[in-house]
């Protein structure tokens, strides 16, 4: 089902291309000039820019659909859960204390022992 709905989606997504591309260009940048368009109160609606709307809407469904269809499948489980990774074991390596912290100074010449406590 999750194909279908990409395969869809992807072809879709290249018709809308395809006919953003066909449209008539109204000069201007952002719309702006060619008397209509955006800055018209109603643009005229021709054959390209309904069929503009019509695959946008659906590019959109899909684009839903293709997400609810993910969100369910992934429900419940982590991404380290599905490689099978399992996450490393604690290790009991004691924390040194605050001695074996600080550096060296410059008169020690032997090396660091750990104190007991």
């Amino acid at each position: 089902m999750e194909n279908v709905v990409l395969i869809i989606h992807l072809l879709l997504a290249l018709g809308l291309i395809a006919v953003v591309l066909m449209q008539r260009s109204e000069g201007g940048g952002l719309g702006m000039g060619g008397g209509g368009g955006a800055v018209s109160g109603r643009a005229a609606a021709t054959a390209l820019g309904k069929l503009t709307w019509l695959l946008g809407a659906a590019f959109i469904v899909t684009s839903i659909t293709l997400t609810v269809l993910v969100a369910q499948k992934s429900s419940g489980a982590s991404v380290i859960d599905r490689l099978g990774v399992t996450p490393p074991a604690a290790s009991d390596t004691t924390v040194p204390s605050g001695d074996l912290l600080l550096p060296p100074s410059a008169d020690d010449n032997a090396p660091l022992v750990p104190l007991a406590d």
